[in-house]
This record gives C-alpha cells, structure tokens and sequence, in this order.
C-alpha cells in the first residue's frame, strides 16, 4: 500500500514485527513492533548484502511524506554507490552526549513498558543534559563520568523544569540517590551506544557509586494485629474508602505489587483455579496464586456496573488511583509510621519464609525473575549457616567455660504462628464493635465533653485515630468501666487511668 497518514495510523502491533512496505518508493516502509513503535526504514543493496537505514520514529519531524523524501535521498545514494549506513555511523560517531540520549530513548527503549521510559527520560534530561549534554559521547572519560557523579549529589542540577503540561513545573531534586539514578541510566545508554558501533567501550563501567541502604521492613504478629485492628475500625465506622481498605488488605494476603492490585481487573481473576491472570506486569504476564483469606475479600466486593475494575475510584469511575493518604492516615492509627506500602509485599514474603515454605517456593509466588531476588528473605528461614553457627558458637563457649560439657544447646527458637489473640487479621478483630465518641458516650453513660475531657488528661478508656476520628473499642469500653468500678471500692483510689497510644506516647 501507499504509505500515507491514514494507513500509518492504521497500523496496529501484532505479537512479531512487521513490515508495510510503500508501493510508490520500492525500499520505503514501516517498521512496527509488538509495543506499538513505528518507524520508518530505507531498505537497499550495498556491498553484494541487504542493508536497513533507519529513518526515525513517528513524530515530528517524522510524518510518511517527510520520511519518504529523506528515503528517496538515501535510496539514491545506494544507487550511486555510496552506503549510507556506513555515512549515518559516522556521523554518529561524532555525536554529543545529549543526542547520544535521544537516541537510547527513542530506539534504545523502544520495547520497553512507559514506566521505564519515563524514569530514564528524566535522569537524562534533568541530571545528565545540562551538566554533559554538549560533549561528543566518542570521547568522554571516566573522570567525566565521576564529576558528573559528584555534581549531581551536590545538588548542581536541583531547581524547576517545565514539563510539558500547560503551566507544568517540575521541581528536581539532586542528591545520592539522583547520582546513582542518573549515572546507571547513562551507563545503560553507552551500552546501546557500543550495539550501535558508537564508541567501543563504556566510560561508566567501572565507576563507584554511592552506597544505598536497602529498605527491608518485614511485620512482626503484633504489627499486623494492629494493622489489622485499625483497618477493621476505618471500615466498621466508615471512615476510609472501603475499596481502599481492601486493596491494603490485598497486598498483605498476596504478596503483590502496588500497581498490580489497584489495576486489578475483574476478568483477570480465576476464582475456580484460586488465582488472578495479569496480562502484565513488572516482569511481565504472570498467574498469581490467591489463598481462600484473599479470594474471601475479593469476591465480597461489589462490582460496579460497566466498570471493569475490581478497585473502582471515586464515584464508580476509573480505579483507584493510589493508596498513600490513606495508608497514612491506616499506619499512623496502627503505630506504624515506618512502614511503607511496600513493606506489606515484604511482610507476606517473610510469614512465607517463617513458615518453612522454601525461597524457591516463595519467589515464585511474588513472581521473582531471578533466585537472587528472593534470597533477601534466606534469613528469616532455618538455613543451614545457622545451625553452624549454633554449632560452633556452643563449640566456642565450651573452650571458654562459660557452657558445660554435656549442658544441653538451646534451640532456636522459631516463631512460625502468630500468638494467641493476635492472629485474626480478618477473624476476630473484625468481629470487634467500633464506636464514634458520641456512641461510646452512650454506651458509658457520658457525655461527649467527659471523654473529651479525658483524652485531654490522659486519662479515660483507650482510644484510637482513625484520620480525624477518634474511635473507641467496645471490648476497651467494657474494661475500663471494670477497672473504674474496681477501683471505686477504695473510697481514696482515683477513678480513672492513664492510657498509653500504640506508640507508647501517653495522651
């Protein structure tokens, strides 16, 4: 077919590459890849083989009758004799830094997902651009490629980018984490650089960046009672977004991605197989394997007619977008202000490993790529490094008299289920009834300024803060009546209690 707007437009991905070929220019076509890229080639014969010139992608300044006048220029070269591959890699050779960039983006990460573009166009044109974008990408060194590091840590390219939003600001941030950002995604573009025939060898590698502090927070029993506690309070007075409530409880009882849960659609769930079917995701399509607690919550949530997701936004519109203001205002009710979203995917990982299942097993449930991946959790299981180690530290006491001979070596103590009362997640802490402060005034005989009162003394029954609310237990209620009527049969005790918050702060 003629290669006009409409028929490039029309063009849809296919599970290969393909090809549409212009029938008007014989060697013009359209190069369109199973992630929906479209560009435009110059296919002729140089040198006795088959040659490809790639144009450039779709978009300005590329259109079908713009990219068909520079094919006819190329094309013509070929049949005077003149390879113009061989003309484009040496004009690539002398190329800057800043198109060096252009390049990595446009064709370098041209299969990958919008995510990753996103995030490497940004240490580009934010960090790398201004401080290197002019030097040619042939000849930059390693002691480059170190000032540049230093540079971006020390905040030299921290200020405000427009975006392209109309009025759209972009506040930049320097710093380590920028650096080391920053420097891998550039050493990734010299690697596309070396595949292209560019320059030989990669100025980054060798490089040291600077160390990063792996954020591994992982749950005990009593965290996730709490957590626990508090989602069941929101949900029973209506306080937080009941999708919202339970797309947290999601991620705890399956161990997935953020993205992946709030992007959950309800055709990917398998309820008779137990599992959901993502399409897509981080390390691409997988099955993820759902317990009967997970597949409980799911199936209780009502859909919303002509909405295909099983988390709807607000007013049945859409998804919900994200978690954080509400994870919060959960976490900070909960006593657990240092635990990211994340963390709950680090949580089921751990209970998994605890429990004996192997990291092999547990990868596989949290869809790792790779075992090492996994291998964080090996702590947490009964690995063999610690049996020797309780070998040879029982070995060592012994030389040094502080064990008997013969004194039995003491177990390793392994917590493998949680303790009595604190296991019911979705049990028992559900079943607690929840009261407002005018209905926890009522049920005590009170009135709404006395409990008031008593929260300001630091005194009174214990209390929780859900957001701006502020709820009480029943099971709370009933105890501290107790202890008042208890304490009132000695004329001189004083009739109420300082109760201490989750974190340990009296108020």
């Amino acid at each position: 077919m003629k290669l006009t707007k409409r028929a490039v437009d029309a063009a849809r991905p296919k599970t290969q590459r393909y090809f549409l070929w212009d029938t008007q220019l014989l060697g013009f076509g359209l190069l369109v890849t199973p992630a929906g890229h479209k560009s435009f080639v110059a296919q002729y014969r140089a040198e006795g083989r088959t040659r490809r010139f790639t144009i450039g992608t779709l978009g300005a300044p590329w259109a079908p009758e713009s990219a068909r006048e520079r094919a006819r220029v190329i094309l013509g070269r070929a049949a005077e004799g003149v390879d113009p591959q061989r003309d484009k890699t040496e004009e690539r050779r002398s190329m800057t830094i800043a198109d060096m960039c252009d390049l990595y983006v446009n064709e370098g990460l041209a299969t990958r997902k919008p995510g990753s573009v996103y995030a490497a166009r940004s240490d580009l044109d934010n960090h790398i651009k201004p401080l290197i974008g002019t030097l040619r990408a042939a000849t930059l060194s390693a002691e480059d490629v170190d000032k540049t590091l230093l540079a971006i840590a020390a905040g030299k390219t921290a200020g405000r980018r427009r975006t392209g939003r109309k009025r759209g600001l972009s506040r930049v941030r320097g710093g380590k984490g920028a650096a080391n950002s920053s420097i891998a995604t550039l050493s990734a573009a010299f690697g596309f650089a070396i595949r292209r025939g560019l320059r030989p060898d990669n100025p980054v590698r060798g490089v040291r960046k600077y160390p990063e502090k792996k954020l591994e927070r992982f749950l005990s029993p009593a965290e996730l009672a709490r957590l626990g506690e508090a989602l069941a309070a929101a949900e029973a007075l209506g306080v937080e977004n009941p999708y919202a409530v339970a797309a947290i409880r999601l991620l705890v009882l399956t161990g997935c991605r953020k993205n992946e849960i709030l992007g959950l659609e309800r055709t990917w769930i398998d309820a008779h197989n137990s599992c959901l079917r993502l399409p897509d995701s981080k390390t691409g399509a997988k099955v993820v394997h759902l317990g009967a607690a997970a597949l409980e919550i799911i199936e209780a949530l009502e859909p919303v007619a002509g909405n295909p997701y099983l988390l709807p936004g607000r007013g049945g519109v859409g998804r919900i977008a994200d978690l954080q203001s509400v994870w919060e205002r959960i976490r900070s009710a909960a006593a657990l202000r240092d635990v990211r979203l994340h963390d709950l995917r680090h949580a089921f990982a751990s209970l998994g490993v605890s429990g004996g299942d192997s990291l092999l097993v547990v990868g596989a449930l949290l869809g790792h790529r790779t075992a090492a991946t996994t291998h964080r959790y090996a702590h947490l299981s009964d690995h063999p490094l610690k049996a020797a180690a309780d070998r040879i530290s029982h070995e060592a006491a012994l030389m040094m008299r502080l064990k008997r001979e013969g004194e039995p070596q003491p177990l390793r103590a392994r917590q493998v289920a949680p303790p009595p009362g604190q296991g019911g997640l979705l049990g028992e802490v559900i079943a607690t009834r929840w009261m407002d402060t005018p209905a926890a005034a009522a049920y005590l005989g009170h009135t709404v300024g006395t409990l008031q009162t008593y929260r300001w003394m630091g005194t009174g029954p214990s209390f929780r803060k859900i957001g701006r609310r502020v709820v009480y237990a029943q099971g709370d209620l009933d105890a501290w009546r107790a202890s008042l009527a208890s304490s009132q049969v000695d004329e001189g005790a004083p009739n109420a209690r300082t109760v201490a918050w989750p974190d340990g702060d009296a108020s």
